[in-house]
């Protein structure tokens, strides 16, 4: 029997081991399933180059459960190794057999999972003793035993082991007895290791009898050695892939379509990405794309190797050329990758722009549903944006689908303002906004339905990306200042009209909870609503887009800024207007002088005091009087609204076009109607 220690560079490397190595200790399932299939592979590698001459036998690999001994063993039928393997790959920690063995074999032996050689010690995290009995593949070889406590001193000793491969044996910890639990096993069995290219063998078939499930006397496969993402497309059907889906997402509707990854140059890389229905802003999850290594379950933190708006995907990549640390947990940010993700996002906009090609009609039926990954796809990655902008499409309230080109040529003579803009009307709910998107088209415009979760970035990302081009909601304005053709027509109200009745009308707009509202005139259509309610445009993206980006609550907190827009062309505001003319400009205009006249004696006496470098004289006195003589003419102003129930039947008509009445408000309304009408 030989004694040694483990050629490592510090005393304190089990420890390190035990605690660090892994973040989930369950990890270490993985590590030594994955072992045993690359003895495994490596066997049938050799046999096939000619290097083994010998019966492959029974190529699997078994997790046995001894509750009474409290081990959990871990064996295969692969190479083996003898006393000389073993110091040279398990006593001198993170010397990778697996790195060699490549060097030779590097055109065949594609399968190999190992890259780091810590994967076995992975075992000392839930184990007090580690045991591994083998015997190598080689003629002659004996049986080796070698013994650790978890300290780096170690035993080794012949044994009389008599089948060709490898038992690892763990001395479960006692508070790691959980690993001990078949159904524990056959969780992180499903987890890690169900697509493995080996068939890995633990515990047994059942069936239900006498009210019960029991063991039969079958043992029970828990992966799938040929998995669907190993094949080639023509050989699969839309059946294959729908039912592949289901097995990875029980549960989930079926997906809209899917890609077929298959690559092996300039690196190796396949896999199936799919598609599923996004209806909500709660279902848009990620972390459901897996990584495989070999088909060894590395992640689903898949962030680097694929482009992040196709982390809403669902479905497996598996690739050897994307480097790992040694929990396989991180991805290392290295160059590969990058170009992995770069093909990747090329495929998808190939797949999707050859989907638009072939079928337009069916392409178009998917899009409202595919739209949140383009859009995103778009917003987060350039090369991407530039795939995507041929096949991006735009819907108009009547259903018709447009690319971005098309919509341009439709739009553009319509639609060009004075500054030569091409202005792209939207509605983002073609009936809460029915009225606007009516008027804009009675103009002869082309209204599209911008109503996802992403458009209000992608309406940002096209005012920059399209050559004068500007994105404008119809509920931002009256239509004939939608698209500025000339410059606006004058209301017709001299300046002290426009002072009384923008008081007139503003007393009566109801008190709102975080709503602003401005007053102003314009002269519009006889047939034209007397008034309507818009809202500025820029304030309403900012507080769109704050509800979406944590840090912007800000904007989220700002009270909404609306316009109301009176017609002094239509009949019953033009009465409004000559009565209270008649009613108020007797009173107000002598008020109206002589706030005039004390502020211009104010702003001279300023002046004044400022050319001659002296300081301002006391105006206090005269400051008061004006605010006063403004609280004056406000009242005698706000007091004759009071009696004007038109005024506020307008402004209510308007609130209520506008979805801004409610509660109270709506309730006099109602009544107030209900009396006009007597």
């Amino acid at each position: 029997m030989a004694t040694g220690k483990i050629g490592v560079t510090t005393e304190n490397i089990f420890p390190v081991i035990k605690k660090f190595l892994y973040s989930d200790h369950e990890i270490f399932l993985r590590e030594l399933v994955a072992n045993a299939v690359d003895a495994t592979q490596k066997l049938k590698t050799l046999y096939s180059f000619g290097d083994f001459k010998g019966e492959l036998g029974e190529m699997n690999v078994k997790v046995t459960i001894d509750k009474e001994k409290g081990t959990l063993t871990v064996s295969d039928h692969g190479i083996g190794m003898d006393a000389e393997d073993i110091d040279k790959y398990i006593n001198q920690i993170a010397f990778s057999g697996a790195e060699e063995f490549l060097a030779k074999y590097k055109d065949t032996a594609n399968s190999i999972i190992g890259h780091f050689g810590l994967g076995f010690y992975s075992a000392f995290m839930v184990s007090k003793k580690v045991e591994i009995r083998s015997l190598s593949y080689k003629e002659g070889a004996k049986a080796v035993k070698w013994t650790c406590d978890g300290s780096p001193e170690y035993t080794m000793e012949e044994t009389d082991k008599t089948e060709r491969g490898t038992d690892v044996i763990l001395y479960i910890d006692d508070e790691d007895k959980e690993f001990l639990e078949q159904a524990r096993i056959d969780t992180l069995l499903k987890k890690y290791c169900r697509f493995l290219p080996v068939p890995v063998i633990s515990g047994k078939e059942q069936e239900w009898k006498d009210g019960k499930y029991v063991d039969t006397d079958k043992d029970k496969v828990v992966n799938a050695t040929e998995p669907l993402w190993t094949k080639k497309p023509t050989e699969l059907t839309d059946e294959d892939y729908l039912k592949f889906y289901h097995e990875l997402m029980p549960g989930s509707e079926d997906p809209m379509f899917w890609i077929h990854l298959n690559v092996d140059y300039p690196f190796t890389l396949t896999g199936i990405l799919y598609f599923p229905k996004i209806k909500t802003n709660f279902d848009i999850q990620k972390n459901r794309i897996q990584l495989y290594c070999n088909q060894v379950f590395v992640t689903d933190q898949v962030e680097g190797v694929v482009p992040e708006f196709m982390t809403l995907m669902q479905g497996v990549i598996d690739s050897p050329d994307i480097p790992l640390n040694v929990s396989r947990s991180y991805l290392q940010a290295d160059s590969q990758v990058k170009k992995i993700s770069s093909y990747i996002t090329k495929k998808l906009g190939e797949r999707l722009d050859k989907m638009f090609k072939d079928d337009r009609k069916s392409f178009e039926e998917k899009w409202d549903d595919i739209k949140v990954f383009i859009e995103y796809g778009m917003l987060t990655d350039e090369k991407f944006y530039e795939q995507a902008k041929n096949f991006y499409l735009l819907k108009d309230v009547a259903g018709a689908y447009y690319t971005l080109e098309e919509y341009r040529k439709l739009v553009e003579s319509t639609q060009t303002d004075k500054d030569n803009m091409v202005i792209y009307l939207y509605t983002t709910d073609p009936k809460a906004q029915f009225t606007y998107v009516k008027a804009a088209e009675d103009k002869g415009y082309n209204v599209l339905v911008l109503d996802g979760q992403l458009d209000n970035h992608i309406v940002g990302l096209f005012e920059q990306k399209l050559e004068k081009t500007r994105f404008v909601r119809v509920d931002s304005d009256i239509p004939e200042r939608l698209i500025v053709k000339n410059d606006a027509k004058d209301a017709g109200l001299s300046p002290l009209q426009t002072d009384i009745m923008s008081t007139v009308f503003k007393s009566r707009i109801p008190d709102i909870e975080k709503a602003n509202f401005i007053v102003t005139f314009a002269a519009l259509g006889e047939k034209d609503a007397p008034a309507t309610v818009t809202q500025n445009e820029f304030m309403r993206r900012m507080k769109d887009m704050a509800q979406m980006q944590p840090g912007a609550a800000f904007y989220a907190e700002l009270p909404d800024s609306y316009e109301v827009i009176v017609n002094t062309n239509q009949s019953v505001v033009k009465s409004i207007i000559e009565e209270a003319t008649k009613a108020l400009e007797g009173e107000v205009s002598p008020v109206r002088k002589e706030i005039d006249s004390l502020n211009e004696e104010i702003s001279k006496s300023r002046k004044e005091a400022e050319e001659k470098k002296e300081q301002a004289p006391d105006l206090s006195e005269k400051e008061n009087k004006v605010a006063e003589l403004r609280n004056k003419e406000n009242s005698l102003i706000t007091d004759y609204a009071k009696t004007q129930p038109v005024v506020r039947q307008i402004i209510d008509l308007a609130l209520l076009q506008s979805h801004l009445l409610s509660g109270e408000y709506l309730n006099e309304f109602i009544k107030r109607s209900v009396d006009l009408l007597k």
